[in-house]
């Protein structure tokens, strides 16, 4: 019998869920049907509606050393990012009830019909959850944690002001378009690199394109001929060496994705407290845009994997449940 709170059945017995029986590429993810959790102590069960897609979720998984260090054993589950219902209430359980929207991370379990979240968790251990603000849908709210999380800690290593010019590497991928429109919020003038395609995509989250490549040191120098003040690196190692050509200082730069040495890593695990909850509203109120370059059913997990890892997508790739 479905609820009139939450409009799904909370009795379900089974529980659709994307699986790996081995750790590799797009092609080892399976749908299957698991025991539907139940929540217990200071927990909640989230019935999700719609799951992000990360760079992390994929390389996880990518090979058995690799998900080792993440702490994943096999069977393994997928996804990290989630945004769903409340639908049970554990013993304990105070800030949530029946009927509730949230948002959260769950750590390679989120593509799936139910979830459980610790409620004093982080991502990594139990997951966690933030009440989804009104005028937010599922399919923006499941594409918020990882990438806001990241870019709010990168923006936090680089302490933008509105004196700055900002080069953000990788720009238009998924924590790019959080980097790029919280870092305007600062009132810094941001440069953003990346494909010819991604010039318009850029332009309208409010940064200055520039192509990636060869060259790229030089048509810095040409858009901002008095210099480059800070830089994040999204990508790998191109821009910390361009941003060093041209005399950034080591202490505001900043990358997420490579270690080098004296720069100062970002990680979305260490983004301040509050963080999340302060880009859920300003997506509510309209002063940050998340744009979804495509969103695909549960079935079809392997397509939009494929589609996200290649690295070329402007925005972010969601599953819907």
């Amino acid at each position: 019998m479905r609820t009139q709170e939450t409009g799904f059945d909370p009795s379900a017995a089974a529980n659709r869920a994307v699986q790996l029986d081995s750790f590799g590429g797009p092609e080892v993810l399976r749908i299957r049907e698991i025991p539907v959790p139940q929540a217990g102590s200071g927990q909640i069960r989230v019935r999700v509606r719609a799951a992000g897609l990360n760079p992390m979720d994929w390389f996880m998984t990518s090979d058995p050393d690799t998900a080792a260090r993440f702490g994943l054993n096999l069977p393994s589950g997928f996804g990290t990012d989630y945004a769903g219902v409340v639908d049970r209430v554990g013993e304990g359980v105070t800030g949530f009830a029946i009927g509730d929207r949230v948002f959260g991370g769950a750590l390679s379990r989120s593509v799936a019909e139910y979830v459980i979240i610790d409620t004093a968790g982080t991502i990594a251990a139990g997951g966690d959850a933030h009440h989804t603000p009104e005028g937010v849908d599922d399919r923006t709210a499941a594409a918020l944690t990882i990438a806001g999380c990241t870019a709010s800690a990168a923006l936090d290593v680089v302490k933008l002001g509105p004196d700055d010019t900002v080069l953000i590497g990788g720009a238009g991928g998924g924590v790019g378009v959080f980097a790029v429109q919280l870092a305007r919020l600062t009132g810094a003038r941001v440069i953003g690199t990346g494909s010819a395609a991604s010039a318009d995509a850029l332009r309208a989250l409010g940064a200055e394109p520039v192509a990636y490549g060869d060259g790229l040191v030089e048509r810095l120098r040409a858009l901002a001929p008095d210099g480059i003040t800070a830089a994040i690196d999204l990508h790998g190692t191109d821009t910390v060496q361009a941003a060093r050509e041209l005399g950034v200082s080591d202490g505001r730069i900043t990358t997420i994705a490579a270690l080098v040495e004296g720069i100062t890593p970002a990680n979305g695990a260490n983004a301040a407290p509050g963080a999340i909850e302060e880009i859920a509203r300003l997506v509510a109120e309209g002063r940050v845009r998340v744009p979804i370059a495509a969103s695909f059913p549960m079935e079809r997990i392997r397509e939009a994997v494929e589609l996200q890892s290649g690295r070329h997508v402007h925005g972010k790739v969601v599953i819907d449940i």
